[in-house]
This record gives structure tokens, sequence and C-alpha cells, in this order.
């Protein structure tokens, strides 16, 4: 078996209590690895092209508070 196959198929066995705390786990794990790879893209400029489009479109007016 492949180790996702592995992995899986743990999973598919856990008991009640058990995929309730592995759901808060990989939860918590999956919003880590969000904001870690948020951070890089923002520190290796991936992001710089759609903040200046909503910096220029907010200079011509075209945003609003909410």
């Amino acid at each position: 078996m492949r180790k996702l196959e592995e992995i899986e198929e743990q999973i598919r066995n856990l008991s009640g209590t058990d995929i309730v705390e592995f759901r808060k786990w990989y939860a918590e794990f999956d919003a880590q690895a969000w904001d870690s790879q948020f951070e890089a893209d923002v520190k290796g400029g991936k992001l710089d092209a759609l903040a200046e489009a909503a910096r220029r479109a907010h200079s011509e007016g075209k945003s609003t508070k909410f």
C-alpha cells in the first residue's frame, strides 16, 4: 500500500473520540500550514500585484467602507 492509503485506512479505523481529536489536530495543523505558506508568499512578493491592484482601485474610488 502507498503511504497515503495506509494513513487513510488508519483514519477510517479511528474511534469516534479519536476522530474528534484528529479533526481538531488536523484543523490546527492545516491552519498553521496555510499561514506559513501565506507568509512565504508575501515575503516572496507573490501578492504584490494583487496589493497594487487593490491600491489602484482604491485611489480610483472603486472601494467602499463597510
